[in-house]
């Protein structure tokens, strides 16, 4: 009889919180904000990651080097070309990620019915709840992002986001706006696999290493140390998982390749480039991806916590006693 009563402890249901359309409303809210704040700041640096990986001229330069050639030959004001559509982009993008991960993990914790279960198979909850997050939040993306890279990569395209994203809506029309639709999802999906499911992995890290009584210490200050911990570290993961389909993105959005569909344009492409060409312009991008990722976590969480957000459903193995 324990025996039974021991087995059916561990396969009791989880106590899954009942987020209300007012808490999605909040997580979509904090998503939005952290991730235009955090990508609108790093405008300049993506500016020169993006020119590195389309222009040969300064393909062999570092992010310093890189952002000195382009402010000498086209004015600081040149750093800041695609702000526009990088601001917009994430605001729509951010809280339909951090919204839709919320809210598919919460999903998918249900369709594995207890805790045990999902705690087996939390890495798979994970991997599958950022990745249909992205998907969606892509679709909101993809012409902002493309009006973006067009600015950045093509010198006098347009003098902002409304006239570039008319422009090319103009010329190209829905086809040239989603041409990097596939790309993108290449890229973004394994961006946010990294964000989220490496942040993850770095918090039960952080929890399993502390007693119980440890954690409910644990102050302000302390806390934001381990998410900005967490964050740089998963931040890292994701510039290295998404960086190949990140280059070929700005190729795609640069006008460069053949014709032809989009998967077959991005084998020449990835051909072309080989593998030290898919990874041009890593080292700026981990620096920069690092920054992103820690702030929006830091952000996310401060903005939850001043909306009166509940937290975010943990599914995390505890210690092994």
């Amino acid at each position: 009889m324990a025996a039974a009563t021991t087995v059916a402890e561990k396969k009791k249901a989880f106590k899954v919180p009942q987020f209300t359309a007012k808490d999605y409303t909040s997580f979509f809210t904090a998503g939005a904000l952290c991730a235009t704040i955090t990508h609108g700041a790093m405008t300049p640096i993506d500016v020169v990651k993006t020119r590195i990986q389309v222009d040969p001229a300064l393909a062999k330069h570092s992010l310093l080097s890189g952002g000195r050639v382009i402010v000498a030959n086209e004015g600081a004001k040149a750093l800041l070309t695609g702000f526009g559509p990088t601001a917009v982009g994430y605001l729509v993008q951010g809280g339909a990620k951090f919204a839709g991960y919320e809210y598919w993990k919460k999903q998918l914790v249900q369709i594995a019915g207890d805790q045990e279960t999902a705690v087996r198979y939390r890495t798979g909850i994970y991997l599958g709840a950022a990745s249909i997050g992205e998907f969606f939040a892509d679709i909101l993306l993809t012409p902002l992002e493309a009006t973006r890279i067009r600015l950045v990569s093509s010198r006098g395209y347009a003098t902002g986001l409304f006239t570039g994203f008319a422009r090319l809506f103009r010329e190209e029309g829905m086809r040239g706006l989603y041409a990097g639709f596939l790309p993108i999802l290449c890229k973004q999906i394994p961006y946010a696999i990294g964000q989220f499911t490496v942040n993850e992995f770095c918090h039960e890290m952080v929890n399993r290493s502390m007693s119980e009584e440890k954690r409910k210490s644990v102050g302000p200050t302390a806390n934001f140390g381990i998410t900005l911990g967490c964050g740089i570290i998963a931040g890292f993961a994701a510039a290295v998982l998404s960086h190949p389909a990140d280059t070929l993105l700005s190729q795609i959005n640069k006008g460069h390749g053949p014709t032809g569909s989009m998967p077959h344009r991005l084998k020449v492409l990835a051909k072309e480039a080989g593998f030290k060409g898919l990874f041009a312009g890593l080292g700026p991008r981990m620096i920069m991806t690092a920054g992103l990722v820690a702030g929006q976590f830091i952000f996310y969480q401060g903005i939850k916590d001043a909306m009166g957000a509940p937290p975010g459903l943990e599914i995390h193995k505890e210690s092994e006693k």
